[in-house]
Order: structure tokens, then sequence, then C-alpha cells
């Protein structure tokens, strides 16, 4: 009998660490992005003299406020960059892309988004940081309901020491373990992102309250 409480107990404390993983990553993951609107205007501009004029980088700008601002114009953001993307070279094309997945992703159509990240995340041309943000996107939103198989080899691929995004790819990868009820896989994976030095402080120390948590 109390073996059984335990599973209960166990399978509780697992929930409790997924909805935290999910409020947490989620928000670390939109700060990401955010990085990338504030600064990819300036950055691409410097990177990609050629492909980016001061009409367009101001167009890209305008529809980024729009996304932004208090209240929010969805609508004139979505043809904001829309207008861009097929006329802009690989630089604003691509931040603009990013911007438009994630509106589409906030108003419900998670299809549309999953195409754009995982067209920018295959893509021979997109700029590589951009390439895996996109591709990581794309797996954050499929976590609760996409292919495990998919995802494993998606978050694996992320996961090389030098990509820019492979702590949170672990993260991710101990999240499904957790949807898979791979409790004390998802313990091994915290403990190993809380003692990671090459991981940001604070997945760190999320990972540390994670693991403590699950009560490893």
């Amino acid at each position: 009998m109390s073996d059984i409480f335990q599973e209960v107990d166990e399978e509780l404390r697992a929930e409790r660490a997924r909805r935290l993983l999910f409020r947490y990553g989620g928000w670390l993951i939109a700060a990401a992005v955010a990085v990338l609107a504030a600064t990819g205007a300036f950055e691409y501009r410097q990177w990609r003299q050629h492909q980016a004029d001061e009409k367009l980088a101001t167009r890209y700008l305008d529809a980024v406020h729009a996304a932004t601002a208090e209240p929010r114009d969805t609508k004139q953001a979505m043809a904001g960059f829309a207008a861009i993307i097929p006329e802009a070279g690989p630089g604003y094309r691509d931040l603009a892309s990013l911007q438009q997945a994630a509106l589409q992703a906030e108003t419900g159509h998670l299809a549309e988004a999953l195409a754009i990240w995982d067209r920018l995340a295959n893509a021979a041309d997109t700029d590589k940081p951009l390439a895996r943000l996109a591709a990581l996107l794309s797996v954050q939103h499929q976590l609760d309901s996409g292919d495990p198989a998919m995802l494993t080899s998606r978050l694996e691929a992320l996961e090389a020491p030098d990509d820019p995004y492979h702590a949170l790819a672990t993260e991710m990868r101990a999240l499904l373990a957790l949807r898979l009820g791979k409790t004390d896989d998802a313990k091994k994976i915290f403990s190993s992102l809380s003692h990671d030095g090459t991981a940001p402080p604070g997945l760190r120390q999320r990972a540390g309250a994670l693991l403590a948590e699950l009560g490893g």
C-alpha cells in the first residue's frame, strides 16, 4: 500500500514541477524573442548592410511597436511583418517571420506558427542562432502533444555544447520526461543542469528548485 501512495505522491510532485517549468520556461523564451526583437534591427543592419535600408528598418520597427504597444494592434503588426517578409533579405525577413509566428501562436493559430518556425529552422539561409531559436520554439509549443520520439530527436540536436540554446533544450527534455512519466530521468537532467557551469545562473537555480519540487 505504501508503494501506491509513493507513486501518487511522485506523480503530484511531477505535475507541480511541470507546471512550474511551463510557467518560467515560457517566460525565458519569450524574453529571448523580445531581446531579438529589440536588438535585431540594429545588429542585422550592421551585419547585412547590403540587404537592409533605412526604410525597411523603419517599417520593421513600426511593426514591432504595433505588436508590443499598449493596447497592441495585432492586425497592423501582422500586416507589417507579412509585407516585409517577401521584400527583405534574410536578416529582416527572418526576424519578421519570428515575430509573425509568435503572433500566430498567441492568437490561437498554432499550426501556422509551427509551419513558420519549422521553415526557419530548416532553411539553409537562416542565420544559425535564429534557426536554433525557431527550432526551440517549435518544440516548446508541442511538448504537451507532439510525438515524443520527434521531440526528443529535435531537442538532442539543440543540446550541442556550442549551441546558444543548449541549456534551454536540456530543460525541455526534462519537461518531456515528466510528460512521459519518467520522473527519475527528469531528476537526473535537473540535477545535471543545476551544476552546469555553462548554463545561465537563473536556469541553474530553476533546475535546482524543480529538482527539490520533485523530491530529488
